[in-house]
């Protein structure tokens, strides 16, 4: 397989020698506002001109998910506006949820938004007749050329428009300008499977992607509602099942949930030629069953590369001369059923030892190590901020 990488994805990592190296008298840095008045950052994806692209899921009015430009200075440009947002069936809102740049096209992510409905039975789904958008649970090619991401007021998409992709057609719509930005499908996941229950026959269980990265030939989207990798044709749109997260024992059973629970891979990067995913525990996300592995993006097998974290929402490996020499990872909450803060931590290539360099951080949710800043910019979900922490 020819992988083409994207160029922030292949730069080396020469700080992390050195880092790695101090990492015993490293402290703890004190986050800075990069920027503010997000509507709920989810996703960071760092584009070759130096700008973020953040998927922000938007407000609680349907279909306001949108996709920005900001700049290492914190200001910031739509570049598509009125993507699909909704409520979920555990009123979670939800819109877009992840993002991979190749090229000039940027594989964007709609999330489960509210095809399902909170069914009669607790912890049931029902299929909701009514859903916000008919566009949830696929991947967007978005077009736009290096000017409009320098100057671009950006694009509104109307709920017409998501139907029109919904059918298969391309979008192109121009900006104030006249800056040309195109929009199409590239796969469409089910909304939902029937699952039955014994209380409920009509059960069924919502997809739920979370990220994307791509090569040449594929698109590789985590999906933390059906608990998997999917593997994408990016010509057909064609997909299948790369890897799938089987239930793992709760310690916690017989206090709080059930004998067993899920295994929710919520963030995808490249890692070299291997895949690396960020797993969450599912309910009741005791401490300690959290990890990140990498993955083959032919036999989709499996390798343990860090265990023991908190709850793991995203992770950028440290590259040196084409060898990983050690980890970024980012935990959502150390305690998640009491919502405390989460914390970013440095670990070496074996994953066993970790030093933290970021505490107190409230809902981060994903992040991007800015190589040429020397810093990590971390999306804060519910705080609808971006962060930095400087590295020495």
């Amino acid at each position: 397989m020819n992988i083409k990488l994207p160029l922030v994805q292949i730069q080396t990592f020469a700080f992390a020698v050195c880092l790695l190296g101090a990492s015993s008298g490293l402290r703890a840095q004190t986050p800075q506002i990069l920027a503010s008045g997000l509507l709920r950052p989810a996703k960071i994806f760092e584009t070759p001109l130096g700008n973020y692209l953040v998927a922000e899921v938007g407000t609680p009015a349907p279909n306001t998910s949108r996709v920005s430009i900001i700049d290492r200075d914190g200001n910031r440009r739509t570049l598509i506006d009125g993507l699909p947002s909704a409520n979920s069936a555990v009123n979670v809102l939800s819109g877009v949820s992840g993002l991979c740049l190749r090229g000039r096209t940027l594989f964007t992510v709609i999330g489960e938004g509210n095809p399902t409905l909170a069914g009669p039975v607790p912890r049931t789904e029902i299929v909701n007749p009514n859903p916000a958008s008919p566009l949830f649970s696929c991947v967007l090619a978005v077009t736009f050329s290096a000017n409009a991401e320098k100057e671009t007021a950006g694009v509104h998409l109307t709920l017409a428009d998501h139907q029109v992709l919904k059918d298969g057609e391309r979008l192109v719509r121009l900006d104030a300008e006249g800056r040309k930005i195109t929009i199409e499908v590239v796969v469409d996941f089910p909304d939902y499977v029937s699952e039955p229950v014994p209380a409920l026959a009509t059960n069924v269980r919502h997809s739920q992607p979370y990220g994307v990265v791509a090569d040449d030939d594929y698109l590789y989207v985590v999906d933390g509602g059906y608990n998997l990798v999917h593997k994408a044709e990016l010509v057909s749109g064609a997909f299948e099942t790369l890897a799938r997260f089987p239930n793992i024992p709760n310690p916690l059973f017989g206090t709080i949930g059930g004998p067993t629970m899920e295994v929710v891979p919520d963030s995808i990067h490249w890692n070299g030629d291997q895949l690396i995913v960020s797993l969450l525990s599912g309910f009741p996300f005791p401490a300690g069953t959290s990890q990140i592995v990498g993955i083959d993006p032919e036999t989709g097998a499996r390798t343990a590369l860090i265990a023991g974290l908190s709850s793991a929402v995203d992770v950028v490996p440290l590259r040196e001369n084409d060898t990983t020499v050690g980890f970024l990872a980012l935990e959502y909450s150390l305690i998640h059923l009491a919502g405390a803060p989460g914390r970013l931590r440095l670990f070496d290539a074996s994953g066993a030892s970790s030093t933290t360099i970021g505490t107190g951080l409230v809902t981060p949710a994903s992040m991007i190590y800015d190589r040429k800043a020397g810093q990590v910019v971390i999306g804060l979900i519910s705080v609808g901020q971006l962060i930095s922490i400087q590295l020495p």
